[in-house]
């Protein structure tokens, strides 16, 4: 029986569909929500502070105690309250976790100085079409450059990529680099990855041929993702990333742990359609 096809195709959409379509169906087709992991709940938390920190305090304001205060602002909030409670850590585990967010506001300051940035838009909600497909993306930060130029900026909490997987993670901030050109008319100049924990700065240039690449990625995600929902077709594709996976409950691979005879779900018969790597 064929499944609605989403509405809208995201990067966060292409990042987990290509990771494991399985887990794809579980959070974008079926809308299980799952249990969120202490990385993903302390990425959203760093994330907020450092919106706070943005929105909250002009140039000369942004020192770390105003960064710390943001993040203690998130923790109070009903998102922060909501995402530890569904945690249910222990208490020493709570305080690991509030522990590293602070290093991850610390280091952040390694990479830039907030009080050179000049942010026009934070938690920047954009949609536009891609041929039959509505693209939606929201970047983290959109900076006007001293040249006036823009310049999109996403900020990573997990591990810095190596050289041979960077292609694929700057996949993101191009689909960032063509909403701001469809909705605002202007290319940004530049789109910059800031992994936080590894204190490493990624900048490219979303050039002629980076859109170019991008767009036949993202269109061969969405026919894969289509052919998928038409046969009901979505495989499990284990990897180290299954630790940290919110659907491990409902996974056929993680059934034998958790003491069944069988799989929670039948496999598909075939692989879904290959998505090909784009440069």
């Amino acid at each position: 029986m064929a499944l609605a096809v989403p509405s809208t195709l995201t990067p966060s959409k292409i990042s987990a569909y290509t990771s494991c379509p399985l887990a794809f169906r579980f959070g974008v087709i079926d809308g299980l929500t799952g249990m969120p992991s202490a990385a993903a709940a302390t990425g959203i938390l760093v994330h907020r502070a450092l919106q706070f920190l943005f929105s909250a305090h002009d140039k000369g304001e942004r020192d770390r105690e105003a960064a710390h205060m943001g993040l203690d602002a998130a923790l109070d909030e009903p998102l922060g309250r909501e995402l530890l409670s569904r945690l249910a850590l222990h208490e020493s585990q709570e305080l690991v976790l509030k522990a590293r967010a602070r290093v991850l506001i610390e280091r952040y300051y390694e990479l830039e100085n907030p009080d050179e940035v000049h942010p026009i838009g934070l938690e920047l909600d954009l949609r536009a079409r891609l041929g039959a497909i509505e693209a939606h993306g929201i970047i983290d930060r959109l900076d006007l450059l001293p040249s006036g130029e823009l310049a999109v900026v996403d900020y990573k909490t997990g591990g810095a990529p190596s050289a041979t997987r960077l292609g694929s993670r700057l996949g993101g901030v191009q689909f960032y680099a063509f909403l701001c050109e469809q909705v605002l008319g202007v290319r940004p100049a530049l789109v910059r990855l800031l992994y936080l924990r590894d204190r490493v700065a990624v900048t490219a240039v979303p050039t002629d041929q980076a859109m170019r690449g991008f767009r036949q990625r993202a269109e061969a995600v969405w026919a894969a993702i289509e052919r998928a929902c038409e046969l009901d077709d979505f495989r499990p594709c284990p990897s180290r990333l299954c630790k940290r996976c919110a659907y491990r409950s409902q996974c056929p691979v993680f059934a034998i742990d958790r003491g069944r005879s069988g799989p929670a779900l039948s496999a598909p018969a075939h692989l879904p359609t290959a998505v090909p790597a784009v440069a």
